[in-house]
This record gives structure tokens, C-alpha cells and sequence, in this order.
């Protein structure tokens, strides 16, 4: 099930290309509480796209041919909210349950919007400084699923996720959001790894 919260563009970008019927690729970028996400977030701002302000090819990489990234036309930033379960809690000795009230789910889920605004406010100002135009999407449900999903719906010609750097056993347990999407996406996947100095932490 899919929840748009919020759609939100900051900057300003020409649309010469656009009106020329020009291809503008379109990038999506996941975003979630952590750290590596607004590291990789950080990376595609500075590799894949050009300021209006940029000079071309400053940004270029060895990914992408010089001047492309002026074909990027926005981000899109995606957060996914864990799924949302009426739970039944134990509530005694003796095996009664009961189930969360009405108004104590209601808070649960203000809170959860409320952080992925928070996050992705964070997002958008750095999109801001770098006067990228950027818009946000919030989903519900589980996040390699949702952001898979999220790239078909939207024809996103690549997309940006960080790596938690996670070793073997960890990964094997905890699964990859990161390595699930680079297996199931329909779009390029970059993955974007934390600095060594980060993985080690």
C-alpha cells in the first residue's frame, strides 16, 4: 500500500531540455534515519547532478560521461515507514489480551509521519544547498519491497541507495535493503558505501 505524505520541489533548474523533448533521466534517491543514506544521498548530489549555478562538467565522473548530469531533471527522494500492525499484547498472568487503542495507534502513527518528515526535511535542505530540484515520497510497507516498487511506478532511470557495511553474518541475518534492490530493481542500482572510517565504527 502506498502513502504519499508529502511532494515538495526546492530550487530551480532550467527546462531548455524539456521544452527541446530532450530525455530527462530521473534518479531516485532511498533516504532513511541513518547516516550512510545521507552519505549516499551526498554522493548523488555531488556526482549526478549540476547546480544551475555549476560550471559543466565539474561535477563529472568516471560513471557518468561529462555533461550528462545536466540531463538529470530532479530527485526524488524516497523514505519508506515500517508496516503498521494493530498488535495484541499480553496483558496478565492468566493469557488475557488486549488490543492497542484507537487513540494510542493514532500517536504511534503521528510519530512515524512525523520522523519521516524530519528526515526528509533533512533530505530537501541538501538538496537545497546544492539548488537541486528535488521532491519527496513516503511510503508504507517494507522497504525493499516498497523502493522496488517505487522505481517502476515512477520509470526511474537509476537508483541511489546507501550501504550499511554490514559484514557476512550480519547481512546473512539482517538481509540488505541495498543488495535486495541491486538483485530486483528494474533500473540501474548504485550503491553507495560508507568511508572507511565510518564502516569501522
Amino acid at each position: 500500500m502506498e502513502t504519499k505524505v508529502a511532494e515538495q520541489a526546492v530550487g530551480e533548474q532550467g527546462s531548455k531540455d524539456e521544452q527541446q523533448g530532450k530525455k530527462k533521466m530521473r534518479v531516485m534517491v532511498a533516504i532513511d534515519e541513518s547516516e550512510w543514506s545521507f552519505y549516499a544521498l551526498k554522493w548523488a548530489l555531488d556526482h549526478l547532478f549540476v547546480g544551475p549555478n555549476a560550471k559543466a562538467g565539474v561535477a563529472a565522473t568516471l560513471e557518468a560521461p561529462a555533461g550528462s548530469q545536466e540531463n538529470v531533471s530532479m530527485a526524488t527522494l524516497v523514505h519508506v515507514m515500517p508496516p503498521f500492525y494493530n498488535y495484541v499484547l499480553p496483558a496478565g498472568p492468566g493469557g488475557a489480551a488486549y488490543y492497542v487503542t484507537p487513540a494510542l495507534l493514532e500517536s504511534v502513527r503521528k510519530a512515524q509521519e512525523d520522523g519521516a518528515a524530519d528526515v526528509l526535511s533533512r533530505a530537501l535542505e541538501m538538496c537545497k544547498d546544492k539548488m537541486i530540484k528535488a521532491e519527496t515520497l513516503i511510503l508504507r510497507g517494507d522497504p525493499k519491497d516498497m523502493i522496488c516498487e517505487a522505481t517502476e511506478q515512477r520509470y526511474v532511470d537509476l537508483l541511489v541507495v546507501g550501504s550499511r557495511g554490514l559484514g557476512m553474518v550480519k547481512r546473512a541475518f539482517l538481509g540488505s535493503v541495498s543488495s535486495y534492490c541491486a538483485h530486483h530493481a528494474k533500473c540501474p542500482v548504485v550503491i553507495v558505501k560508507p568511508p572507511k572510517e565510518s564502516g569501522k565504527q
